[in-house]
């Protein structure tokens, strides 16, 4: 028996915002970043849509990028002491991620983050309020996921959260939103959007329902993202509900080792914090290339690149082009080819790949990967990305 859920109501279109005002309840916590949605006025508006619909509203600001476990925390205390009925967070993925993980320790104060650390080991949620989310990126699309990523900066580890509970119960996908994002954030979280659609196609536990979104999200990527990145507002709209496709399939059908292994390395070295999405797309290519190897995941990576007109005599060779193709997307929004390249020391490491490695294979994205890894053959694997080398693993 599979399964496959998704929050209750999406609202996508231009405007669509304007949503909150058929919101039903008392008290909203709205939780938000850093502050580009007070900025650009969207914050003001969300409140004022919650005020017509009789809702008294506090903010949560301050959200960091990769949101910690302190925030976390933080918000939770803050939503006890408020005892709102509606969670929303608007913005990028760190608020919204922050903000799941906060309704776990506002309806449990006495759980602990240990114990949520287990994939879906939470406890039922809704028993105090609901959670609605607003993505302001065109990426992460944890408005439509069961999951959520907290960082440990004590430890320099991220922790990938997975419980269906914590899949919202309305998402409001507003492309107006997204038209505020800079080019690099528009690169970076396109660049997680494919390896979201792409990790989800080629999982172990793929299917019928999650197959034709990621494909779908993956040739909407293919043909809007470098458009977007150029500030075509169409191309960034039509990015807007492509992300949130790849979101509802890899939600479903889970990921694999690309997202194993940013989650391990993007607060793990002192010479350069690596933004997710940027690691996700130094990662793909050798990914492909190390789960390749697999009859099933190579044939479905060939099935991708057919689908984007990509040629190639044999599988291999298609394998390569698809390969070739996301390192020409990377090239074209300045993101390295290699972790070297990226700025990463390499006496830093050396030093700490053998503990990476192993964390990384114990990542709950892990487990669904086609092709099964060991530590030692995780720190081969990223030996090749650090030092830009074709994958023999």
């Amino acid at each position: 028996m599979a399964r496959f859920t998704l929050p209750r109501d999406l609202y996508f279109g231009k405007g669509c915002l304007e949503e909150l005002k058929n919101l039903k309840g008392k008290k909203a916590i709205l939780v938000i970043g850093g502050g580009s949605m007070k900025k650009f006025g969207f914050v003001d508006r969300a409140i004022e849509y919650l005020k017509e619909a009789g809702i008294e509203t506090l903010l949560f600001e301050g959200v960091e990028p990769d949101p910690s476990v302190e925030t976390v925390m933080r918000g939770a205390e803050a939503m006890r002491q408020f005892e709102p009925d509606w969670i929303i967070s608007m913005g990028g993925g760190s608020p919204i991620d922050a903000a799941k993980a906060m309704w776990v320790f506002y309806e449990y104060p006495k759980t602990s983050f240990k114990k949520i650390l287990t994939p879906f080991s939470f406890p039922t949620l809704r028993t105090k309020a609901k959670f609605c989310a607003i993505p302001s990126t065109s990426g992460t699309a944890t408005e439509v996921t069961a999951f959520s990523v907290i960082t440990d900066y004590a430890k320099g580890v991220k922790y990938p959260l997975a419980d269906f509970n914590i899949t919202p119960d309305v998402a409001i996908v507003d492309p107006d939103l997204a038209e505020t994002m800079p080019k690099k954030l528009t690169a970076h979280t396109g660049m997680d959007a494919l390896t979201h659609a792409i990790e989800a196609y080629v999982s172990t536990v793929a299917q019928p329902f999650t197959d034709p979104l990621a494909l779908e999200a993956i040739k909407i990527i293919d043909k809007d993202l470098q458009a977007s990145y150029d500030g075509d507002m169409k191309a960034r709209e039509n990015m807007h509900y492509a992300q949130c496709m790849a979101g509802m399939a890899f939600s479903n059908a889970l990921l694999g080792i690309t997202h194993s292994m940013a989650h391990k390395t993007g607060a793990a070295f002192e010479t350069g914090h690596i933004p997710h999405g940027c690691a996700n797309a130094i990662y793909l290519p050798y990914v492909i290339q190390y789960n390749a190897v697999n009859k099933r995941a190579k044939e479905r990576y060939c099935e991708i690149a057919k689908m984007l007109g990509l040629k190639g005599k044999s599988g291999t060779a298609l394998v390569n082009a698809l390969c070739d193709r996301i390192r020409e997307m990377n090239a074209y929004f300045g993101i390295p080819a290699s972790l070297k390249e990226y700025g990463i020391n390499e006496e830093e490491f050396l030093a700490k790949i053998d503990n990476i490695a192993k964390l990384a294979v114990g990542d709950a994205c892990t487990g669904s990967n086609p092709r099964p890894i060991t530590p030692a053959k995780m720190k081969a694997l990223f030996t090749h990305v650090y030092y830009g080398t074709t994958v023999r693993v």
